[in-house]
């Protein structure tokens, strides 16, 4: 309820501003930590299969850094990895902020599992929605929705968004692209079906030369190396993705020839979001497993928790993350 006082019938009293006409209007913007139905759905079902699902497998999963197949098959069953696919393709037909709720759920209990979700909803699903053909999109985005991963191929060893630094090339042959080059610390790599390649088809126009082509990982020349041994998020696919003159037509181009540093730079936006997500739901999972333990461990006489300066930093913390939340 928003409480409108008019000035014309205000008077003071008391030194008190009294309205003796309040006008009441029903607002329809709710509050930005009040959650639809639908989204509380989401929400819950996301942390119920985080918890079930993705909790018991985690330490394993990072130790061999490796992602167990289940997993990924019960996001997709959950309708995790097509969140704003219409459902006319098979998706879940949701919000972005749907999306980004699934992402910060799945991060409080493994954000490599969170990341793979990411990618999918906000960089490869986001680029078919926004200029994908409607043929590129009855090709894909029910393979995206059902069983395939899909990969963002943008950065390279000498460039990540720099895309004056590309070298993936893209030469025209008849009516099909040649694509030769090597992405490299790309996320989802080891276990997609598809992926999205950036590549340079006229190098003299500099980033205006750069086309986003879809390629199939069965297509002939595409090859993907051994995962990277990282600090953290191990259980997440990050790999180089080569292509050695890997034939694609012309209809594989997605959108407008010349126009991938823009799309590029806009999905990435998007994609920052849910990074943000992320990186939330990793802050909170912190919190939530932290504070039992000072609940239990005792130390001089008492619970750790007791003391006030474990509480400053308690409240600290929870206190920018809940900021956190406000600015995703």
């Amino acid at each position: 309820m928003s409480l409108l006082c008019s000035r014309a019938t205000s008077r003071v009293t008391g030194g008190l501003i009294r309205c003796p006409t309040v006008i009441r209007s029903q607002s329809t913007v709710r509050p930005l930590t009040q959650l639809s139905d639908e989204e509380m759905l989401m929400k819950e079902s996301v942390a119920r299969f985080s918890r079930e699902h993705v909790l018991p497998h985690v330490n394993e999963m990072d130790r061999t850094s490796e992602m167990r197949p289940e997993i990924i098959a019960g996001m997709f069953e959950q309708g995790l990895m097509g969140v704003e696919i219409p459902a006319e393709y098979g998706g879940a037909e949701m919000s972005f902020f749907s999306a980004v709720l699934a992402i910060e759920e799945l991060a409080k209990v493994d954000p490599s599992v969170s990341v793979c979700c990411d990618v999918q909803n906000t960089l490869f699903n986001t680029a078919f929605l926004q200029w994908a053909t409607p043929e590129q999109k009855q090709q894909y985005l029910p393979r995206m929705a059902r069983d395939t991963v899909g990969a963002f191929c943008l950065s390279e060893a000498g460039c990540g968004s720099d895309a004056f630094a590309l070298q993936t090339r893209a030469v025209a042959d008849g009516d099909d692209f040649l694509l030769t080059g090597e992405k490299m610390w790309i996320t989802n790599a080891g276990y997609a079906g598809a992926f999205l390649v950036f590549a340079n088809a006229k190098p003299e126009l500099r980033h205006r030369g750069i086309s986003c082509f879809i390629v199939d990982r069965d297509a002939p020349g595409v090859s993907v190396g051994p995962p990277e041994d990282k600090l953290g998020i191990r259980a997440s696919s990050t790999c180089a993705v080569r292509l050695d003159n890997v034939r694609v037509p012309r209809s594989a181009v997605m959108g407008t020839e010349g126009q991938g540093y823009r799309y590029a730079m806009e999905i990435l936006n998007e994609g920052r979001i849910g990074i943000g997500a992320q990186m939330l739901g990793i802050a909170e999972g912190a919190v939530s497993s932290t504070v039992p333990y000072l609940q239990e461990r005792k130390a001089f006489g008492q619970r750790l928790l007791d003391f006030q300066a474990i509480q400053h930093q308690i409240a600290e913390v929870t206190t920018r993350t809940e900021a956190a939340r406000l600015m995703i």
